[in-house]
């Protein structure tokens, strides 16, 4: 299917592994312009370079910038212009106990989580509506309805990522501009591996195998059965991203592998 996303200019927050990574990798094979992003800047150039090395014709460029950093999240956005597709996917999560959250931990997940994506829509949207076309998608999380008592704080997050989202696409009417949400479900992303290998190699078993015993003691109703690959959620996201999805506008869309049960 082509999805009309040639030349379209895509920037994505959080970028350089992961989710992030995956949706960069899909829209410059259907040959959009991406510029991804990470807090460290080896890491982002590297990340690039694998791109590069991936597409080689691609239009593909990099900037680094950290989003629990207002100062460095002003200089990032002035370099943005003529983006035509905003993926809001930075994001940060831990696991940690109610009564352990001090003040500083729900301002800075607030800040990185939710503050980035606010950021970077008030600076971006404007130019889409003049246009009258534009993408601005959001990479929330099952976990921002069915809030995890461990992490109460990135569940807040999700929350209000959807909350906010919802609100903007209020402003798109009478536009092709449109602002959704994309409710992930329990990924298998670089940080989630590294921790599972880690678990694996002390308790002398396979990867695979504790990767099911995990999925079994924490998601034991997932529809899915397993730990979702990153490439399935940008997969939704970059469809979202494309002119054949213009009637999708103000949703939250499920991603989750059968997780919540709601409907």
């Amino acid at each position: 299917m082509n999805l009309q996303l040639e030349e379209k200019k895509a920037f994505i927050s959080g970028s350089t592994q992961g989710i992030g990574f995956a949706i960069a990798q899909q829209l410059l094979a259907e040959n959009a312009e991406v510029i991804i992003n990470g807090r460290n800047k080896e890491k982002t150039e590297l990340a690039v370079e694998k791109l590069a090395a991936e597409f080689p014709n691609a239009k593909v460029s990099g900037i680094a910038a950290d989003f629990g950093k207002k100062e460095e999240v002003e200089k990032l956005i002035q370099k943005l212009n003529d983006i035509e597709i905003l993926i809001n996917n930075v994001g940060i999560f831990e696991l940690k106990n109610f009564e352990d959250l001090e003040d500083e931990d729900w301002y800075t997940f607030f800040e990185i989580n939710v503050m980035s994506s606010i950021r970077l829509s008030k600076k971006l949207l404007p130019s889409m509506l003049n246009k009258k076309s534009g993408r601005i998608l959001f990479i929330s999380s099952e976990s921002g309805v069915n809030i995890p008592g461990n992490m109460i704080h990135y569940g807040m997050t999700k929350a209000a990522m959807m909350a906010f989202s919802n609100g903007l696409s209020k402003l798109t009417i009478g536009t092709e501009v449109t602002v959704n949400t994309i409710l992930g479900g329990p990924t298998y992303s670089d940080g989630v591996a590294a921790t599972i290998e880690q678990i694996a190699a002390m308790q002398n078993i396979e990867t695979e195998q504790m990767k099911s015993i995990i999925v079994q003691q924490t998601n034991p109703h997932s529809l899915l059965q397993r730990f979702i690959n990153p490439s399935e959620i940008a997969s939704l996201a970059v469809y979202l991203s494309s002119p054949l999805s213009i009637a999708t506008n103000g949703a939250s869309l499920r991603a989750d592998g059968g997780v919540l049960k709601t409907i």
